[in-house]
């Protein structure tokens, strides 16, 4: 499976999955806005791992639209 991990995750959990069998990136100390971050995971068909808790109100207005 392929992950985006988002900046509130450890990037630990990004090598853990690496190290385990799966694509996994961490954002980094990117200043990514969140819909930035979504269009990119869209783009590389990854799933987001995130910590940040507007990501599941954003995700339901762009599942509107």
């Amino acid at each position: 499976m392929n992950f985006l991990v988002d900046m509130p995750v450890s990037p630990q959990l990004a090598r853990w999955l690496n190290e385990n069998g799966h694509n996994a990136v961490h954002v980094g100390l990117h200043n990514a806005k969140d819909k930035q971050i979504i269009d990119e995971a869209n783009k590389q068909h990854r799933i987001v791992i995130t910590a940040d808790l507007d990501f599941p109100q954003l995700l339901s207005i762009r599942i509107r639209m």
